[in-house]
């Protein structure tokens, strides 16, 4: 089994291609140096990492979200509710932000099949305002339905990494078919996602993440799986950055067991405002209201919906194949100097401009599973913050 799944591959960047010389021009020139690097002998630069403030002083908020998982993977199929055609578009897991393009994407093509003029959307979180916007990219005028906009919803506590195949499906329940989909909506998605690297705000970037062990790989028994989710990332391993084993001379770590990758962040508040942005600037609505059954669709203007209400969907379509899992993030003070995600003895950690994410996830894909309380565990944010704590209180001090 996966060493601690690694937190889904928490780094995802550490599986991907390696560096490639750009059209067959690659040098054995020096890289060019960056700030905050120490050249090695080799030509290799070690990073200077800056240690994270880990102190429960430096919590300012805890948030807990309930994921929602399909074992057969997202919904996607349509109905006939009274005279309206409804798309379903739920069900995503731990991959609602990783697969929202390429997920809306493949709603969006159904609902304009017929070349409505006007859609509806249920939901305003990550699936429900990319739908949206895909929606009036392809000629619609759209209309979200919605009780909260998209920072009150459970999108805004992601932990904001690309992790498309993270709790998407269970590989016996979702069948061999299903990898094709899969694959289809992660290489959309990641396309698409590279239009808002750059960006003011920096709503999506990329970073270094390192996953830290003190056993060597393989040696130690990671957490169970008795479900068999499903792994798919090596379908898209030609897109995917690789990583590498940092050597003792380029570990910065107090840790033996060192592995660099890379991997796309969404700084969610970022995101979500310029989403919104986008979404009202052509000509989308926003309308505060709440749905109580599917029935209540065929009342809408709008003779297209897509619905995307994420767990939500567990109450209003009465579907029971959505189960809850359970994830809490603790959120440290931003430090701007902190620039990396990191895995260490099951906690995961990633900085962004908004705080610094810690969380919890010493059950593997296990934890939180099943579990629909959303409430804060005090308990659970000590522990990782003290694991976090004394990783850092280990470290030697690093000339930048």
């Amino acid at each position: 089994m996966r060493h601690d799944l690694d937190r889904r591959r928490l780094l995802q960047g550490s599986t991907g291609l390696g560096l490639l010389g750009l059209g067959g021009c690659a040098t054995a020139m020096s890289p060019p140096r960056a700030p905050g690097q120490t050249p090695l002998a080799s030509g290799v630069y070690r990073p200077v990492i800056a240690p994270v403030r880990a102190d429960m002083r430096r919590v300012f908020d805890v948030t807990v979200c309930l994921r929602p998982f399909r074992a057969a993977g997202p919904r996607l199929d349509t109905e006939r509710i009274g005279d309206a055609l409804v798309v379903h578009n739920y069900g995503h897991g731990g991959s609602g932000w990783s697969l929202s393009w390429g997920s809306g994407t493949l709603a969006v093509r159904k609902a304009m099949a017929n070349g409505p003029k006007e859609v509806a959307v249920i939901g305003c979180g990550a699936i429900g305002l990319t739908s949206a916007i895909l929606a009036q990219e392809a000629g619609a005028r759209v209309t979200i339905y919605a009780r909260d906009p998209l920072p009150d919803t459970r999108s805004a506590r992601a932990t904001g990494s690309w992790t498309p195949d993270s709790r998407i499906a269970l590989t016996k329940e979702a069948g061999p078919a299903f990898g094709a989909v899969w694959e289809d909506m992660a290489r959309i998605s990641y396309k698409r996602y590279r239009r808002y690297l750059g960006l003011p705000g920096t709503p999506v970037e990329w970073s270094d993440r390192y996953t830290l062990r003190e056993e060597a790989p393989g040696t130690v028994k990671g957490p169970d799986d008795p479900l068999g989710f499903a792994s798919y990332e090596d379908r898209i391993s030609d897109i995917m950055p690789h990583g590498e084993t940092l050597s003792a001379a380029d570990n910065p770590f107090p840790v033996p067991h060192v592995r660099r990758g890379s991997a796309m962040q969404f700084n969610v508040a970022d995101l979500a405002h310029t989403l919104m942005s986008d979404f009202l600037t052509a000509g989308g609505r926003f309308e505060h209201r709440e749905f109580h059954s599917p029935a209540e669709f065929a009342a809408l203007k709008e003779k297209v919906v897509i619905n995307c209400p994420g767990y939500g969907a567990r109450a209003l379509c009465r579907d029971e194949t959505i189960t809850p899992v359970r994830g809490q993030i603790s959120w440290l003070i931003p430090q701007p100097e902190v620039n990396y995600g990191l895995f260490y003895n099951g906690v995961s950690v990633l900085s962004r401009r908004d705080g610094i994410v810690v969380q919890a996830v010493w059950g593997g894909d296990m934890m939180g599973y099943g579990d629909d309380q959303e409430v804060i565990d005090r308990a659970e944010t000590e522990r990782s913050i003290r694991t976090i704590a004394e990783l850092y209180a280990r470290m030697k001090p690093q000339a930048a």
